[in-house]
């Protein structure tokens, strides 16, 4: 969406309403960064009053907020929909949902952009920094709860601080990729990220997510 451009505002109801004013905010941020979200800016691109987002948010940083928990909430949705394309097999369900979370559009500039104006302020704003760490302890969660399955399906059922330890590896393996994608796609080819990210969760786990004949149909 282009500068200045405005969001129709629907009358759906309350949820509907806050996910449209959640929307507006993030436009605002990926033209103008978070000094220019101001509530008027993000009035504007609603079409609403300034008054109307006081009724949603009793405040421009809750408002904030709830847009950096959509960033996030939204990259770990979007890789999750990939588990509904495969079998019940839990190898394959870790290597799609890791496939899914290192290419588009999961990998995207834009999201990109929009998660990097509010890390850098995840540290000094209480809001933002619970909203970060709720994004990645979600995303962990995933993660972790697949390994479990892998690794029980494997015959090598692990305890409690064993997942957490390798949910918390793979989980920088994948973020250091989507880096990557994110900031220099032209640099790699059509699914090279995500080859190489369940190639080291393999070597991780120490479980072949995927055989010659998966590989080749994927």
């Amino acid at each position: 969406m282009s500068a200045g451009e405005r969001r129709k505002f629907r009358r759906e109801g309350e949820e509907r309403r806050r996910q449209d004013l959640i929307d507006a905010t993030l436009d605002c941020i990926a033209d103008h960064g978070l000094q220019g979200a101001t509530v008027r800016a993000i009035a504007l691109r609603a079409g609403v009053t300034a008054g109307l987002i006081r009724h949603y948010f009793p405040g421009k940083e809750d408002l904030l907020q709830a847009a950096y928990a959509n960033v996030m909430g939204r990259m770990t949705e979007l890789a999750k929909t990939a588990l509904a394309t495969v079998d019940e097999e839990p190898r394959l369900r870790l290597a799609a949902f890791v496939e899914a979370s290192l290419v588009p559009p999961v990998v995207d500039a834009r999201s990109f952009s929009l998660w990097a104006s509010f890390i850098g302020r995840a540290s000094s704003d209480a809001a933002l920094g619970a909203a970060h760490r709720a994004g990645y302890l979600g995303f962990r969660d995933e993660v972790e709860a697949l390994v479990a399955e892998v690794l029980a399906g494997a015959g090598r059922p692990a305890g409690i601080a064993e997942l957490r330890r390798q949910a918390i590896a793979i989980n920088a393996v994948i973020d250091g990729l989507w880096l990557e994608g994110c900031l220099a796609s032209e640099m790699f080819s059509t699914g090279e990220l995500a080859e190489i990210g369940i190639g080291s969760v393999e070597a991780m786990l120490g479980v072949k997510l995927r055989d010659e004949t998966e590989v080749e149909r994927a």
